[in-house]
């Protein structure tokens, strides 16, 4: 998805000389395209996040779109403070962009896992929070909330490669994609976790189990009454997120059944500990946690028979 994005803010920066892009020393093979073609509205901070919300809030306030891109961890938490005090207390248009979330960045170890970037983020009420699934639903994301009047956070995927079937690029904010409809389980996946949730429903249906499967890109406005829409049809339902089971989708998910009083059972493939000490690419870090097709489909099937999964 990072280079999706990259193209795309290129192509957008064309046409509106305010939209500026901040790196904090990374990049590489990806923020190319924009730095050759507008290199006096690319900056590159070095590592200091910190600094980098700081010059972007400024740049924001002169009237300027800045954009910040960082790695998920160095992009959400180290600078935290920094973007609640500045671009959402202030409410300016600053973007950030924390590529790597969840687990992609697995072999830089534990300090480089992407786990509470959305709870930490969608807690506040004044930033737009965006999850695509895939570099299709990224550019349409991006073209669509770029030029929004206060702060946004993306969370993107490195992979370009992936492509989440029936997602088609689609995206709108406050709303969720169906890619799939089904009749016996209700998958609800968040981000690039997506493209293996889509792939459980393919397992799923050969053994005769119509999962129906919705991506939840928006966050933050939350699509509260698509959500409740959906969920009222179903008495189980799995969220499925790269990111800790606190805080991100199935604390989101949980919120709106408990308020509306839906009779569904919500149960979560997320990561349910904290690091321990080994690591791996993201494949395997995906086995290690539960988040692979196969331990989604197993997880549906164990629901589906009473059995606690």
């Amino acid at each position: 998805m990072r280079g999706a994005f990259a193209k795309t803010l290129t192509e957008l920066a064309a046409k509106d000389s305010r939209i500026y892009l901040l790196t904090g020393d990374l990049g590489y093979m990806a923020l190319e395209p924009f730095a050759e073609k507008f290199p006096d509205r690319f900056i590159n901070v070095g590592v200091a996040e910190q600094n980098m919300v700081g010059i972007a809030t400024g740049l924001a306030e002169a009237g300027f779109i800045p954009v910040v891109y960082s790695i998920v961890t160095f992009a959400s938490l180290r600078p935290y403070e920094f973007i609640r005090n500045g671009p959402i207390l202030h409410q300016l248009p600053v973007r950030i962009a924390g590529v790597g979330g969840g687990v992609e960045y697995g072999h830089n170890g534990a300090t480089h896992y992407g786990m509470e970037d959305i709870g930490v983020m969608r807690v506040q009420p004044g930033i737009t929070v965006v999850a695509p699934a895939d570099a299709g639903q990224t550019k349409t994301a991006l073209e669509k909330t770029y030029d929004l009047p206060g702060p946004v956070y993306y969370r993107l995927g490195k992979d370009d490669r992936i492509v989440v079937p029936g997602l088609d690029g689609k995206f709108d904010l406050g709303k969720t994609q169906t890619i799939k409809k089904g009749k016996d389980v209700l998958l609800l996946a968040m981000g690039g976790i997506s493209y293996e949730t889509a792939k459980a429903a393919e397992l799923l249906s050969k053994e005769g189990i119509e999962a129906e499967v919705v991506i939840v890109a928006s966050v933050n406005p939350a699509p509260v009454e698509d959500l409740k829409q959906v969920l009222s049809q179903y008495r189980q339902a799995i969220t499925v997120e790269a990111h800790y089971a606190s805080g991100g989708l199935a604390s989101l998910v949980s919120e709106v059944v408990a308020q509306a009083g839906i009779n569904c059972k919500i149960s979560r493939c997320a990561i349910e500990q904290s690091p321990d000490g080994e690591t791996g690419g993201q494949g395997f870090l995906y086995n290690k946690f539960g988040l692979s097709a196969e331990a989604i489909a197993t997880k549906a099937k164990s629901l589906l028979c009473g059995v606690p999964a």
